[in-house]
This record gives C-alpha cells, sequence and structure tokens, in this order.
C-alpha cells in the first residue's frame, strides 16, 4: 500500500486526500540496521544460556522443538508483517490490538510489553554484571551494572540512529560466534581434528536412548523455556515508526526469518550434538561452552563469555528502546501520562526512556537483595507476558482479514500466505504452551503474577475512564503514507 489511506471506512476506491500526518519520529534506521536487529532479536541469551538445561530435559528431541516453535514464530511475523504494510506505526501490536480488539486491549498490550522489557532488562542487567564479573571479579556487580545502564541509557537518548549501529555490532557478535560454533563443529565431524574427534558423530543424535530419551512429555515441556529463547522477534515491528523505507525493509527481515531460525538455532543445535553426547549438557552450563571446551579451543569459555554479554546488552538496549516508543504510543492515546508522549530534539521519546531506565535500575539494587532464583521468576513472567503480545497480533490479524474481506480495509501489499490458517494455528500453540506453564508448578507463579498484573490494569482503566470516558471511545485510524 503505497497511497495514503486516511481515517475513512474502505469503500474499494483509492482514498482521497493529503498525507496522513507522520508520527514525528526521524526514520533514521537503515535496511542494514532493520536487518540485523530483526537476526538479533532471533538470537538471545534463552539459546546461549537456556538450550544447556533444556538439553538434559529433551535430548536431540530439542532440536525438533525449536523447529516446531520456529514454525510458529513465522507464523506469527508474517501476521506481524501483514499488519505493518497495512498502517506502519511504531506502536505497532498495541495499536492494532486498540483498532481491532478495542481502547481496553490496546492499553492492555502496551502497558504488558512495557513489562515485558523492563523486567527483562533487570535480569539481563544482573546478567551482564555476571559476565563481567568472571573477567574482574573484584569489581562489585552493582557497578557494572550501573555503567551498562548509563551507557545504554544515554546512547538511546541521543537517536534512533546510534541505537540502531549498537544493535548492528551486538548482532554481528552473536551471529559471527554462531556462524564460526557451525564452522568448527562441520570441521570436527567431516575431518575429526580436536580432542573431540573421536566422539564427535551424527550417531550421537539417536545413539543414547533414542531422540527422545525422556519421552515425549518432557521434550514438550521445554517449549515454554523454547518460547523464551524466541522473545524479541517482534521488535521489528516497534521500529515499523522509524524505519527509512518501511515497505522494502520489513518483509525482507521477516521473510528471511525461516532461514535464520534454520541456522542459529537448528543448525547450531544440531552440529553441538553431535559433537558432544546429549548427556553432557545440564542446567547452568552453557551448551556453546561446553562444545568449545570439548573441542579443547583455547580461550574458548572467555569467547563464549563475551557473546553472552553481548547478548545480554543487546537485550537491555532492546528493552530501553521499546519501552520508550510503547509509552509514547500510550500517551498519544491517553492511556499514560502525556508528558512521555513527547519527543525530544533529536527525535526520541526521552521521558519515556527515562522512566523506563529507573524502573529497570530496580535490577541493581536487586542485585543485593533478591536471591538468584528470583531472577528466574522475571524470566518466565517476560515468557508470559511474551506470548499475550503474540496472541494479540494473531487475533488483530484475524481480525483485520475479516475486515478486508468485508471491504472496510485496504488489503495489505504483504499478505501472509495461507491467510489466517497460520495465525489460528498459532493461537492453538500459544495457548498450549500456557497450558504447560500452568502444568508446571515452578514456573506457574509467573501466571499468578500476570492475574494480578491484570487486576491492576483493569483498576487503572476504571479510574482512566472515569477522569477521561472518551479513552474507552474506538477511533478511526489514521493510514501512513509508507511509499
Amino acid at each position: 500500500m503505497t497511497s495514503s489511506q486516511v481515517g475513512k471506512k474502505y469503500d474499494g476506491s483509492e482514498a482521497v486526500g493529503g498525507d496522513a500526518p507522520e508520527e514525528g519520529y526521524e526514520r533514521g534506521l537503515g535496511s542494514r540496521q532493520v536487518q540485523m536487529i530483526a537476526i538479533g532479536g532471533a538470537i538471545g541469551v534463552g539459546l546461549f544460556l537456556g538450550a544447556g538445561a533444556n538439553i538434559a530435559k529433551a535430548g536431540p528431541s530439542l532440536i525438533f522443538m525449536y523447529a516446531i516453535a520456529g514454525v510458529i514464530i513465522f507464523f506469527i511475523m508474517r501476521a506481524l508483517g501483514e499488519l505493518l504494510l497495512y498502517r506502519p506505526v511504531s506502536g505497532s501490536f498495541a495499536e492494532y490490538s486498540r483498532e481491532f480488539l478495542g481502547p481496553f486491549f490496546g492499553y492492555f498490550t502496551g502497558w504488558t510489553y512495557w513489562l515485558m522489557w523492563v523486567v527483562t532488562g533487570m535480569a539481563e542487567l544482573t546478567a551482564a554484571a555476571i559476565y563481567v564479573h568472571y573477567w574482574f571479579p573484584s569489581i562489585p556487580q552493582w557497578v557494572t551494572a550501573l555503567v551498562f545502564l548509563v551507557v545504554l541509557f544515554v546512547a538511546n537518548l541521543i537517536s534512533v540512529k546510534l541505537f540502531g549501529e549498537i544493535e548492528f555490532w551486538f548482532s554481528m557478535v552473536k551471529v559471527t560466534a554462531l556462524i564460526g560454533m557451525i564452522i568448527i563443529g562441520l570441521g570436527v565431524l567431516t575431518f575429526g581434528f580436536s580432542a573431540a574427534g573421536d566422539t564427535a558423530s551424527v550417531s550421537n543424535l539417536w545413539q543414547f536412548h533414542g531422540i527422545f530419551p525422556h519421552g515425549i512429555g518432557s521434550s514438550l515441556m521445554t517449549l515454554q523455556g523454547v518460547m523464551f529463547a524466541y522473545l524479541a522477534v517482534e521488535l521489528v515491528g516497534v521500529t515499523a515508526g522509524e524505519s527509512e523505507n518501511p515497505e522494502k525493509t520489513l518483509p525482507k527481515a521477516i521473510n528471511t526469518l525461516p532461514w535464520r531460525i534454520a541456522i542459529f538455532y537448528i543448525g547450531a543445535l544440531t552440529v553441538i550434538l553431535c559433537v558432544v553426547k546429549w548427556t553432557e549438557f545440564g542446567a547452568g552450563v552453557s551448551p556453546f561452552v561446553k562444545a568449545f571446551a570439548e573441542i579443547g579451543i583455547p580461550a574458548g569459555a572467555g569467547i563464549v563469555n563475551f557473546v553472552v554479554l553481548t547478548a545480554a546488552l543487546s537485550s537491555c538496549n532492546s528493552g530501553m528502546y521499546s519501552t520508550g516508543r510503547m509509552l509514547r504510543n500510550l500517551a498519544d492515546s491517553g492511556e499514560a501520562p502525556k508528558a512521555v508522549g513527547k519527543l525530544s530534539a533529536s527525535k526520541t521519546p526521552a521521558l519515556g526512556i527515562t522512566i523506563s531506565v529507573a524502573f529497570m535500575a530496580i535490577g541493581v539494587v536487586l542485585n543485593y537483595i533478591v536471591p538468584e532464583k528470583a531472577f528466574g521468576y522475571v524470566t518466565s513472567v517476560a515468557t508470559a507476558a511474551g506470548i499475550w503480545t503474540w496472541l494479540m497480533i494473531l487475533v488483530s490479524h484475524v481480525l483485520y482479514r475479516r475486515a478486508v474481506r468485508a471491504g472496510r480495509l485496504p488489503a495489505s501489499a504483504f499478505p501472509a500466505p495461507g491467510g489466517v490458517v497460520g495465525s489460528w494455528i498459532a493461537i492453538v500453540f500459544l495457548l498450549f504452551v500456557t497450558g504447560l506453564i500452568a502444568y508446571d508448578s515452578e514456573s506457574r507463579t509467573c501466571l499468578y503474577v500476570m492475574a494480578g498484573w491484570a487486576v491492576a490494569l483493569g483498576v487503572g482503566w476504571a479510574v482512566l475512564k472515569a477522569r477521561n470516558p472518551q479513552v474507552a471511545q474506538r477511533r478511526e485510524p489514521e493510514l501512513e503514507n509508507v511509499g
């Protein structure tokens, strides 16, 4: 869609009138940066660290779990892509929830996505401090966490271009490390060099109690951890309002998702499990550190530690970016204080970022007073919030397609293959994963937290409506020119 469609019901003809107003952001994210943000969003700490515990639970079948979840993630991203090319806005999924399900759902989704990134930022700051502690044990962890917080905060305030550049290089480190691991592992399998050469074999995938060593049920229980590893792929949607050419860059970023998942998740895990038998892995140990150690690469543990540090900082950087934009979208809709909707001279939502970073700073304080297990609960809360966000994307897509068929809205230039079939499959899958979370006595705590969060937001919504009844009224969307 390259013509401007402004606020009227669509009757099948070209809309007339002037261009819809821009959101005020600087379109400073180029194709190179959007591509790397998309790639980096699909490679996080959940893969580098979390895969160890999941391998111990599922054995080689974890590869299938990542593949199945990867297909679902592709359905989610194609649904989001269709919506983004219909109307590319920085509020993204919150704005679509508001348009297709009603103002309350936009409010709930926006604040829940904000919560997801704030708690993730807390956990990642602490994780980054722990990784630095590996090299500099004499530096207090809270000092390192504070330094990282301030540096990334300042970078996000300066300009979206600087954010994009930092994220580009963070992603480059992660991608290079994974490709290097795959190439080295294939070399060990093919030529038999290194200390792992004698035991490395493709047969390691089934030789030790089969592909499903603990049964299919145990493998399915890892899906909640697998989905956490995929959190942040939807960040591409938040960049829509600041991409130089969203009509071209966003479809390209989304369409490359299958090969990214195939290489960086399925490919890397397959190679690692061929080089090192699955029984060697366990919770608390990165499978990449273990593989490097088995192969005998000098300073392998240090290399992986640097990569995981990069992944943590990348996640925190993305959190600052996305929370500021989401708060501004909420402010524009009257669902957050108007002040957080203002842009600075550098066209960044400075106050929104500052407020979000202030909450993330609680993570620095928590380094002192909260046990390590509490951060496991934090990441499970992030997973639950992420599942809600994905569900809202899918339901909005289904309702958007219904509106297109009825002739009320224009068709998107980037339709999801198979229409809404993929969205319905993904909805059922996410509800199934939610059931798994409820079944697991440890992870179900996050559902209690989300229930409390829902009550708090419900009270907030009631107060908002009492003060300003218009906030609960549907608004006709302005369809921005993206050509």
